[in-house]
């Protein structure tokens, strides 16, 4: 085994404390944001720490009493809830026969292409047609019609990440199954979904974070609680003449967790699509 000196040890620790600093700092300070005085934020010098922790930001924004900033942050927590879930699980579904089908078939792979480089085109040039779309559709200012556009942004990304994923995956493994009769259904099931199971959840996950974090349709096309999201509402707290900087911090704070918890639960999953590049036999 290959034996690293110790200054070479030491040096690769600290470029990891220091990569783990420069990425949790701005979460921290967000933190201590939420749980510090009005007083100690607007303070000169500032104050790194509040002198008395203050969480009470936190229990008005999980309030649920009627017409306060609490029972809209729960509204619009419960919305991107709602549209991140049905967008991803329709673009999942989507994404793994279609990924399948240009992985196995490369003379189609024009058609993807096409597809993704719709993301070159600005947002703000597709929102009038998608506007006059959803009014005819009468789907505006809900959350099943956000879930479609999102769709839209989804469906090609995870897509082209499922590809990926199943060019990874040997034809031969598949062409053996077949010839000892099985059909493409059982294939499927037995041998090609268990194998690309990793970057169908890297997938899903990326999916959600991406309708998660989505602002700009969420805004152009919401209007109240029945649909606004949690981007929006955040927005909107910073919107008034005088923001209370601590609270938007706690909303902040509140609206990472659940991709947070998303991620840890499924990091193995992700760290191994991230990672496949081939099967061992």
């Amino acid at each position: 085994m290959e034996r690293r000196s110790p200054v070479f040890t030491v040096f690769v620790y600290a470029c990891a404390l220091l990569l783990a600093a420069v990425i949790l700092a701005p979460l921290a300070w967000l933190f201590v944001m939420s749980i510090s005085p009005a007083a100690d934020l607007a303070a000169k010098p500032l104050r790194w720490w509040p002198q008395a922790a203050d969480f009470s930001r936190y229990a008005q924004l999980l309030s649920r009493a009627e017409n306060s900033a609490g029972a809209a942050f729960t509204s619009s927590l419960r919305n991107s809830l709602e549209v991140a879930g049905m967008a991803t699980l329709a673009a999942v579904v989507l994404a793994v026969p279609a990924g399948w089908a240009v992985s196995r078939t490369p003379s189609v792979g024009w058609s993807l292409s096409m597809v993704i480089a719709t993301y070159m085109l600005p947002p703000v040039a597709l929102s009038v047609p998608l506007y006059m779309g959803l009014s005819w559709l009468g789907l505006l200012n809900n959350v099943f019609g956000l879930a479609l556009i999102y769709l839209t942004i989804l469906a090609p990304f995870t897509t082209w990440l499922m590809k990926s994923g199943f060019d990874s995956i040997p034809r031969e493994i598949e062409a053996a199954a077949m010839i000892d009769g099985a059909g493409l259904l059982q294939t499927w099931r037995i041998i090609t979904l268990p194998l690309a199971a990793p970057v169908v959840a890297t997938s899903a996950l990326f999916a959600v974070l991406l309708a998660w974090d989505e602002f700009f349709y969420a805004l152009l096309f919401t209007s109240d609680q029945r649909a606004k999201t949690l981007t929006v509402a955040i927005a909107d707290l910073a919107g008034g003449r005088v923001s209370d900087y601590g609270l938007i911090a706690t909303a902040g704070v509140l609206a990472a967790l659940p991709p947070v918890l998303i991620g840890l639960v499924m990091q193995r999953a992700l760290i191994s699509g991230l990672t496949s590049g081939g099967v061992k036999g």
